[in-house]
């Protein structure tokens, strides 16, 4: 609009073809000017520049793996004593098979629960460190993975118990039912605390939570490990009061069976004490109206 246009710049020299360098042959390629890999040192590098090789690693010294005939090894069952009854080597690995068969093969972790039930009640009540391990290299595990089973539930003893163990309820139905007064009159009678053995180790008294049983409170549950895995009971004994309880406990010390259940005559099962009141009879059902009649 006015202005004159801007003239474009000049070219820039060419070099003159005396000054111009040849073009330089290329030499052949070589083992030398091939490019290296990574991570590697260069040919001409000084030895005091690369690291020295690893040493060798001593050979690893493993032991032989456990025979199982109880699910514990020999050697180990001489220094921790436990007392295996009522059970031979092939009776224990059939109910090893029969319990792994309820799972899949690559599932095999899924019976380490029953398993330890089964060596617990073969140990007398308790399972050894040792079964832990045998248990572990059943299932194809490392063996924390049974020891984290073994300390997460309450039911299973990492201790000694008394071939007949009385474990009292101490949740809130029972608590407030009178089972504080149950287990002082068991701990007197048997001369114990709780958690302890007799020294006859015939009974040993724990606490435990509820059991379902809340409509009989208090109550008690005796697991009996005097006939080993083949003749283990684990009953239930309701309705309780002090008196009743040392009742039973002399009646287990002479081998005889209580009865099991409530211990109220005047109760039937779970039903109310003095017999029932309502629902004598066969309850009518709800009634139903005529949604096309509407």
């Amino acid at each position: 609009t006015g202005h004159p246009p801007i003239p474009p710049p000049p070219p820039l020299p060419l070099r003159p073809p005396c000054c111009r360098r040849p073009p330089a042959s290329r030499p052949a390629a070589s083992s030398a000017s091939r490019p290296r890999p990574l991570h590697s040192p260069p040919p001409d590098a000084s030895p005091r520049l690369r690291s020295p090789p690893p040493p060798p690693r001593p050979p690893r010294v493993t032991s032989p793996g456990p025979s199982l005939p109880r699910l514990t090894t020999t050697s180990i069952r001489r220094t921790t004593t436990p007392t295996c009854r009522g059970s031979s080597p092939r009776t224990t690995w059939r109910r090893v098979n029969e319990i792994l068969s309820h799972y899949p093969s690559n599932y095999k972790q899924s019976g380490i629960i029953p398993m330890l039930d089964l060596a617990q009640q073969q140990h007398g009540g308790w399972v050894p460190v040792a079964a832990m391990d045998a248990i572990a290299k059943i299932v194809g595990v490392a063996p924390i993975r049974v020891y984290e089973v073994a300390t997460f539930y309450s039911m299973f003893n990492r201790t000694k118990v008394g071939k007949y163990h009385l474990l009292v309820c101490g949740t809130t139905p029972c608590m407030i039912r009178g089972s504080r007064d149950i287990e002082d009159a068991l701990l007197k009678h048997l001369g114990v605390k709780r958690n302890e053995v007799t020294s006859d180790g015939l009974f040993s008294v724990g606490e435990m939570e509820c059991m379902g049983c809340c409509v009989n409170a208090p109550m008690i549950a005796v697991a009996d490990y005097t006939k080993g895995s083949d003749g283990y009971t684990y009953n239930y004994y309701e309705d309780l009061t002090p008196k009743r309880v040392v009742e039973l406990v002399e009646m287990l010390r002479r081998g005889e069976t209580p009865p099991r259940g409530t211990q109220n005559p005047e109760r039937k099962n779970c039903g109310p004490a003095g017999g029932m009141t309502t629902l004598l009879g066969e309850p009518k059902p709800p009634p139903c109206r005529d949604l096309d009649a509407c």
